[in-house]
């Protein structure tokens, strides 16, 4: 029952577009696999093979530490409304960082968002439908405001030291990359 593409079509566009949440999937060539629930206002399809993911502060960084070992990464919406469907997208992602050059002409495509980490910019070489046939139908409710009422409660330095605290290693020990404060 699944197919495959070589290219985001506008009715798979439509489809991502319509989704509260997906999925990521990273993984080093050695080490544990990443897979990551994500939310609120930070994916964009920029193209028929190409996505932005803003990726806001977290309690770990593994995607950030995976893509400087591997690039490859996945990203799976799924439907749990009317259309049994799951979409993978496969390919390769880089990692811009709040100090790269290209971060602010990047992060225009986004709301702002003070616990923006970084910015995921992933070439998209498959993508892959399946039935979703067994997805459960769940509703929608609302976003959490669990993430705002924390970066409300701290400064730009706060935020830094979280990274610098919790965001710099993977699990398995390796560097994500992050910048944090001197």
């Amino acid at each position: 029952m699944s197919k495959q593409f070589d290219r985001i079509h506008d009715d798979h566009r439509s489809f991502i577009e319509a989704q509260q949440m997906f999925f990521s999937g990273s993984a080093a060539p050695d080490g544990r696999v990443n897979i990551s629930p994500k939310g609120m206002d930070s994916l964009r399809v920029m193209g028929t093979n190409r996505i932005l993911w803003l990726n806001l502060t977290g309690s770990g960084n593994e995607t950030a530490g995976h893509l400087l070992e591997h690039p490859r990464m996945t990203l799976m919406w799924c439907s749990f409304t009317t259309r049994p469907l799951i979409l993978r997208c496969y390919g390769t992602a880089r990692t811009v960082q709040i100090t790269d050059s290209e971060w602010e002409s990047l992060a225009q495509n986004f709301p702002p968002h003070r616990s923006a980490r970084q910015i995921y910019d992933v070439s998209v070489d498959l993508v892959q439908t399946s039935c979703g046939y067994a997805v459960p139908f769940m509703e929608y409710v609302s976003e959490r405001d669990t993430m705002q009422k924390w970066v409300d409660g701290k400064s730009d330095d706060d935020i830094r030291s979280y990274w610098a605290e919790k965001n710099t290693r993977t699990l398995d020990g390796k560097s994500t990359g992050v910048p944090v404060a001197d």
